[in-house]
């Protein structure tokens, strides 16, 4: 399992990496020590794991991971324990506080193989880059929402909103940025605004032009566009 450690202490980094070693299973395939490095290192190698410091010289974790094409899974480690309620807010595997123990770091890590089981059980994303989850910061809440778990996007304005479990938040970015980290056996695109989770699906009903109206599970209509109506009944073999 690859790790990226990204703290702007050279000694702190040294200390993770060697608390590591007592982990076999875990391997440290880069490190960094600002947002800007740590970007490059996340985009290329993909890793599994992020042990992600919240303050760094060009910005926080926070800022990396919404900025991040590819998000790993993290572990915050950080010195001060008034980010921890915010850590957990975002649905961070766990956080470490420093000076980070080996027992402590133990712990965190059988979260994260108990994560791995519970995923591999499921449907895997058809692009390896995309991870399973998004990091979306939402004015002052963040949230790590799993593909799974989103069963509509739309455009809103300049930005794209997902609905998930019982909320739904606003992410800074196009449809097509979103749209490329989708696994596009799950996903179907209705019309230029609304990509839904055919999971979510309640009924689906003849509409104008020879298009359909799709009724989600929580009663959101959704029209299916004349051109994509084809396609739709293909992918639901209807």
């Amino acid at each position: 399992m690859n790790i990226v450690i990204v703290d702007d202490s050279r000694l702190a980094r040294k200390e993770l990496t060697g608390l590591l070693l007592n982990f076999p299973r875990y391997e440290v395939i880069g490190e960094a020590e600002n947002v800007q490095s740590a970007l490059s290192l996340i985009n290329h190698l993909n890793p599994t794991l992020l042990l992600l410091d919240i303050h760094l010289p060009d910005g926080s974790g926070f800022d990396l991971l919404e900025q991040a094409q590819y998000t790993p899974k993290v572990i915050f480690t950080t010195a001060y324990e008034e980010h921890a309620l915010r850590a957990f807010e975002v649905n961070a595997l766990d956080y470490l506080l420093k000076p980070v123990t080996a027992e402590r770091l133990s712990l965190a890590l059988a979260k994260l193989e108990v994560q791995d089981r519970s995923v591999a059980t499921g449907a895997q994303p058809v692009n390896r880059h995309t991870g399973v989850h998004l990091f979306i910061r939402d004015g002052e809440r963040c949230h790590f929402v799993k593909f799974d778990d989103i069963r509509l996007l739309e455009v809103v304005g300049n930005c794209v909103q997902l609905h998930f479990r019982d909320t739904k938040a606003t992410l800074a970015k196009s449809m097509s940025y979103v749209e490329e980290k989708l696994d596009r056996r799950l996903f179907f695109r209705c019309n230029r605004k609304q990509i839904i989770n055919l999971n979510f699906i309640g009924s689906v009903d003849p509409w104008v032009g020879d298009g359909f109206l799709i009724k989600m599970h929580d009663g959101k209509a959704v029209e299916v566009s004349r051109r994509q109506a084809r396609a739709l009944k293909e992918r639901l073999e209807l």
